[in-house]
């Protein structure tokens, strides 16, 4: 290979040689950590084993690349799981670790040892399985090694046959030995000798803390001439105390007992066939084997995937696609705007399906402009019986309309190959999906609300003009009408007030708000008014106030650009309002709002008309009420259509009892994601949903497994609810087809019988809507566009997304109907989840054996604090008992309660946030819920109550801790927010987890009481926290502020605190170049940053703008300057300092900004399009200055323009202003040059800010 080693490129071969394998578990032997680390860096890069997961494997030495014991756990579960197919290891994984499915071992480096070669070799279970061994060619003292071994392995072999031939007569079946015990399913054998051993073993493997550590206590009596010795666990063991048999010394007691003890603790299933220390690996018996070769990296948001979307069942049919009479479900749609005169007319959605009542009775919000907002309803109207007739008009109606408003009425054109023809043919129908089907038909505004009245005359028209089009049209696309008189006298009909058009004559009063189509154009117009002192012959560019050009008259340019003649040219000219295309109205006012001042960052856009001659447009008898509200049904239908399938979602999930509904809205925020771009999310009922399934199956663990410990416990709810568990679940019901994860595109959106202008052929490589679940169809490429479908709905989807969205839709079913809906969900889901009453009272029953008599006034104390009475006392007992109670005889501990207690109040706390906090973004309730529901926050709480005398332990050291902190909190006057987020008043963990362990006690006293819990606890833990309060983490405001080449140091106890310690350094850093965090900014108010600027202003107030030649820097605009938003604000916080000469301005923001940077950026001058902007970003993130601002403006001509002395083929101009806030001094604001396009409009803009950036030293611009 040239740069790496023949053997290396020979392994590279091998692997090149599995091919697609899926599933494969190859182990490669190295002699050297460093070996292991280095090739395994190395394959990852080579491409084509991308499909491999590759990983290493070594002990845990001293040396760098070394693996601590929990991450050597972590990668052989992962290996054992196929998770890890290609692992790297040291003679570390030669023997001790089980690996069933490993198909293939490979000696890179040769062994040294006959038992390294046979353990190595042994690691190969499978029984087509291949050991491969790498020679070095001509290498004779590898090959003299080999040799060795292998005859080193044949004689031993032969030694051992002979041996057993020669002592068959001696030989003692160990078997039968009385003070052995014996496993047949795997030879493994506990004795006399070796239980001692594994009783500590086991012990080793049991929860514990630094306060507590597991071990078995041995009490020997000595009776009768004999021993007898008892055995006592630990209190979180599978059992307490067992008595073993008598003895005759107490070396062979101690041995029998624990033998006794290790049988046990096998039948309780504690130890495996193995006889070992059951490891807990929580496997789904049900988990099919093909999703474990597809699940690696499954519920990662790194990984991709693509899925299908799922059809909406409500919106199928084939009745359109019939001449006869149908019935129809009718569903009534109204608009009310909130601007005074303006009237919209009311649709009709018919569909032959019956909605649900909540689908069809929805209501939403539509946003047109700033201040002008549209609220929708929708009701049921009842059914409608249309005959074929009626059927066949209502479908053209449809489709003219949505096709001439969005589409194309006049398909191909002059210029291109495809000849220009009306939509519309006789012989051909437009097709009609038989998977979106139905109709939207104008109602008459005065028609009752019961009884369905359709505005038929506008229908009856609307039919009446595609048939006069279909008349008129020729072949060639040309319209050709002769019904009306040729003649140019204006008198023919003898009226002044008559006015020819296309299709018809009529009184110039019937035009206005008048619907029209234009046979030049094909398009829809309404008629604004009639412009009587102008008409066609009057100049074009008087009109229009252009510059001259080719066309001196309306009848000069009809005749140049269309060649159409004008009959009529004395004719006022019609001031049209033009069709456009649709816009997202489901959109809040908030996307026009400043997030700070709270006014419009933009306007309403200036309308463009259109002047128009009479005789070039077809009159349709129908108000303009009816077109504007076409412009609101794409959005309308849009939000339908989703309530439709969060409501089919919600009919296969089968849980509707009588006395609970989920609303379909709630089920619909559950399968929204942020990238939908909507007003709500899934975000907030995931945090609520991820809450109640930890909470739910730490009820079923607890209750269902009355002897696994807190740990097995643990390591079970972990497994399942992890992302990749979850997203199987999702992946097993088809969830992925039903999650939104797009924003909606007008433009993409169909109406049955229109012809989509947007078409995304699909290239996915088969013909199915679903997917199939195979690894071709998974990525981790970065290039990928996530949620942009083809046109069958297939969309690259984050792997994440799906474990979030099963979350979510729990929060949601747990919001709308509690938690029997909730497990109603998880069980649709496939959680197992269940548990039953007399589980409840089984767990009363085990408190029931703890003699709570000696403790009865402590009892009674604490019952007084925390104002409930228990019925079981033991419950209560246990949950303030500490493991280290073990040395007295206790024979519980509050583990496996503190255990269930940690998601009780993790779920009471989120829950009273998120019904309390509605209006705060996920976000924020996300750090809110972790700031309320964590170790330091309860135990602060305890010592607050006065609880944490009443721990019982028996450690010297968490004594002294608990009365440390009692009068470290005791004598600062300190926040809860502050104790919690500040590493100076670390809590005893024992604290919060007897707080936790006391909830759960709680819970199970009163039957799983969750109301009862949270009325005990909520005074304990008031006051809650608030958004105002919040205070976050040094670590994670760190994470949150701009990256920089900072360096920060921490040195802690812990992974977590030398987090934090390191985050305080860096912030310290980014504090004295006056950076500091949103949250910290909010704290000192905005008033500040409001007062900063004012004075600003006022001390700047004789100089209003700095640099001449036409470019300006509008200080005097600085407080209410819309590019001070949140993001400006948020990331920079220092004190303004602002100087009168603009170039120190600028040189001292530069500096102020990164001091590093002292001499100016050097920036490419690059002249393509995206060029400047592209260096101007790059130049703002160099400096930490926020992005700048485009705002363009549209100039429109009927000829083509002109610029710089050169015809163009384009019809508009582009000219974009651009402003540019530098942190604390000033705000540029500069005008570029006229483009064509709007994006090359904002790169001359932002070419003449650099160009006036270099003026003043902040850049350097060189030639590419």
């Amino acid at each position: 290979m040239g740069l790496i080693s023949p053997k290396l490129d020979k392994l590279v071969q091998i692997f090149q040689s599995f091919g697609l394998c899926e599933g494969l578990q190859c182990l490669i032997f190295v002699e050297r950590i460093i070996t292991a680390r280095v090739i395994e860096v190395f394959m990852k890069k080579v491409k084509f084993l991308s499909h491999f997961s590759i990983s290493y494997l070594t002990g845990g030495s001293s040396t760098i690349d070394s693996l601590t014991p929990m991450m050597q756990k972590t990668t052989l579960d992962l290996f054992r799981s196929r998770k890890v197919n290609l692992l790297f290891t040291t003679d570390v994984a030669e023997e001790g670790i089980h690996i069933p499915n490993c198909c293939c071992v490979i000696r890179f480096d040769l062994p040294k040892t006959v038992r390294s070669y046979v353990q190595s070799r042994g690691r190969a279970r499978q029984s087509n399985s291949i050991y491969i061994l790498m020679i070095e060619r001509g290498n004779n003292k590898q090959e003299d090694q080999l040799f060795d071994i292998i005859k080193s392995e044949q004689s031993i072999m032969q030694t051992a046959l002979c041996r057993d031939s020669l002592t068959d007569i001696f030989k003692f079946d160990w078997k039968d030995d009385l003070n052995a015990f014996y496993v047949k399913s795997t030879g493994a054998r506990v004795t006399t000798d070796s239980s001692v051993s594994l009783i500590y073993k086991y012990c080793e493997r049991l929860p514990k803390d630094k306060y507590f550590t597991p071990k078995p206590i041995f009490n020997s009596t000595f009776e009768g001439g004999r021993y007898q010795c008892s055995l006592t666990l630990p209190p979180n063991a599978a059992f307490q105390t067992i008595v073993g048999p008598p003895s005759i010394n107490s070396k062979l007691a101690k041995q029998l007992v624990s033998l006794d003890a290790c049988v046990e603790l096998h039948k309780l299933g504690v130890l495996n066939d193995h006889l070992l220390p059951l490891a807990e690996e929580p496997r789904e018996i049900d988990a099919a084997e093909a999703y474990n070769n597809y699940a690696s990296g499954a519920g990662t948001s790194k990984r991709k995937e693509l899925h299908g979307m799922t059809r909406i069942r409500a919106l199928s049919g084939t009745w359109a696609h019939e001449s006869v009479d149908v019935t129809l479900n009718a569903y009534k749609i109204n608009f009310f705007c909130n601007q005074e005169g303006e009237k919209y007319c009311p649709f009709a959605l018919l569909l032959n399906t019956i909605l649900d009542d909540d689908v069809a009775n929805a209501a939403m919000d539509l946003f047109l402009i700033p201040n002008k907002m549209v609220k929708v309803s929708i009701n049921p109207y009842g059914q409608v019986h249309l005959s074929a007739e009626k059927l066949k008009k209502s479908k053209r109606f449809q489709e003219f309309f949505f096709n001439g408003i969005f589409g194309k009425l006049l398909v191909g054109s002059r210029s291109s190959a495809e000849p220009r023809a009306f939509l519309f043919k006789r012989e051909k129908e437009i097709p009609w999906s038989s998977l979106n089907m139905y109709l939207l038909l104008p109602v008459e505004s005065a028609a009752s609300q019961e009884i369905a009245s359709f505005h038929w005359k506008g229908i009856d028209a609307c039919a009446s003009v595609v048939e006069h089009l279909l008349d008129s049209y020729s072949l060639d696309g040309e319209y050709e009408n002769s019904s009306l008189s040729s003649s140019n006298s204006y008198g023919t009909f003898g009226s002044e007030d008559i006015v020819h058009l296309a299709n018809k004559s009529i009184h110039i009063q019937h035009l206005r708000d008048s619907v029209v189509f234009a046979i030049h154009t094909g398009r829809i117009y309404s008629v604004l008014d009639v412009i009587n002192n102008v008409t066609p012959e009057s100049s074009f560019d008087e009109i229009y106030d252009q510059k001259p050009s080719k066309s001196c008259s309306f009848v000069d340019y009809y005749l140049y650009k269309y060649n159409i003649r004008l009959k009529y040219p004395r004719q006022p000219l019609l001031l049209l309002k033009q069709s456009h295309n649709p816009h997202n109205l489901l959109l809040s006012k908030l996307k026009y709002e400043d997030g700070f001042s709270g006014q419009n960052t933009i306007s309403e856009k200036e309308q463009v008309h259109s002047h128009i001659p009479p005789e070039l447009l077809v009159h349709i008898d129908i108000s303009t009420d009816i077109l504007k509200s076409f412009y609101l049904l794409p959005s309308v239908m849009h939000r339908l259509e989703s309530l439709m399938l969060a409501a089919q979602l919600r009919e296969e999930i089968g849980y509707a009892p009588s006395h609970s509904w989920i609303p379909s809205s709630v089920i619909l925020e559950a399968i929204t994601t942020l990238r939908c771009c909507e007003s709500f999310s899934l975000e907030r009922l995931e945090l609520l949903g991820d809450s109640v399934l930890k909470y739910a199956l730490s009820c079923h663990l607890f209750l269902n497994y009355p002897k696994k410990h807190e740990g097995q416990l643990s390591d079970h709810r972990s497994w399942a609810v992890c992302n990749s568990t979850l997203h199987r679940l999702g992946i097993s019901r088809y969830l992925q087809g039903y999650i939104r994860d797009t924003a909606f595109d007008p433009r993409r959106w169909v109406a049955p019988g229109q012809i989509s202008l947007r078409n995304f052929p699909c290239e996915c490589g088969f013909d199915s809507f679903e997917v199939p679940i195979e690894t071709k169809f998974i990525t981790e490429e970065i290039s990928i566009v996530m949620g942009k479908a083809c046109d069958k709905g297939h969309r690259w989807m984050c792997s994440k997304t799906i474990a979030d969205c099963v979350e979510a839709l729990i929060g949601a079913y747990y919001a709308g109907g509690g938690l029997a809906a909730a497990l109603s969900a998880m069980k649709w889901l496939g959680i197992n989840s269940e548990f039953q009453e007399k589980n409840v009272i089984e767990a009363k029953n085990i408190a029931l054996c703890w003699s709570y008599l000696p403790k009865f006034n402590e009892i009674k104390s604490l019952e007084s604090k925390l104002a409930y009475t228990f019925s079981v006392k033991g419950l209560l007992l246990e949950a303030i008992t500490h493991p280290t109670q073990q040395e007295l005889g206790i024979a519980y501990c509050y583990q496996r309660l503190e255990f269930l207690g940690d998601s009780v109040l993790d779920l009471l706390i989120t829950w009273y946030l998120f019904c309390n906090h509605t209006d705060i973004e996920p976000g924020k309730l996300t750090d809110m819920r972790s700031a309320s529901v964590n170790n330091d926050n309860f135990a602060f709480a305890a010592v607050r109550n006065n609880l944490h005398v009443h721990l019982q332990h028996g450690s010297g050291l968490l004594s002294k801790q608990i009365t440390e902190y009692v009068r470290s909190i005791s004598e600062f006057v300190v926040d809860q927010q502050l104790i919690s987020s500040s590493d100076s008043f670390k809590s005893p963990k024992a604290l919060g987890d007897m707080m936790e362990s006391i909830a759960a006690a709680v819970l199970i006293d009163s039957n799983l009481n969750l109301d009862k819990v949270w009325e005990v606890f909520k005074p304990l833990l008031s006051p809650l926290i608030s958004p105002d309060k919040l205070v976050l983490p040094p670590y994670q405001i760190a994470l949150q502020l701009k990256d920089d080449m900072l360096v920060g140091h921490g040195c802690d106890s812990n992974r977590k605190g030398a987090k934090a310690q390191a985050a305080i350094c860096l912030l310290k850093a980014l504090k004295e170049r006056g950076i500091s965090h949103t949250e910290i900014v909010a704290k000192k108010g905005q008033q500040e940053f409001a007062s900063g600027y004012r004075s600003c202003t006022s001390s700047l107030a004789h100089n209003d703008s700095f640099f001449e030649d036409g470019h300006i820097i509008n200080l005097r605009s600085c407080k209410k300057e819309k590019s001070l938003d949140r993001s400006t604000i948020s990331s920079l916080s220092m004190k303004p300092a602002f100087v009168e000469d603009e170039s120190c301005i600028l040189e001292h923001s530069r500096k102020l900004c990164n001091p590093k940077f002292n001499e100016p950026v050097v920036l490419q001058l690059k002249t393509e399009k995206g060029g400047p902007r592209t260096e101007l970003f790059k130049l703002c993130q160099t400096l930490q200055w926020p992005l700048p601002r485009f705002l363009s403006t549209e100039e429109k001509s009927r000829t083509p323009i002109c610029l710089d002395g050169m015809e163009t083929p384009h019809f508009n101009t582009f000219v974009s202003c651009i402003r540019l806030h530098i942190p604390n001094t000033v705000t540029i604001e500069l005008m570029g040059e006229k483009r064509t396009d709007k994006k090359s409009s904002h790169d001359s803009a932002a070419l003449t800010m650099l160009q006036e950036l270099q003026k003043q030293g902040i850049c350097v611009l060189k030639e590419p």
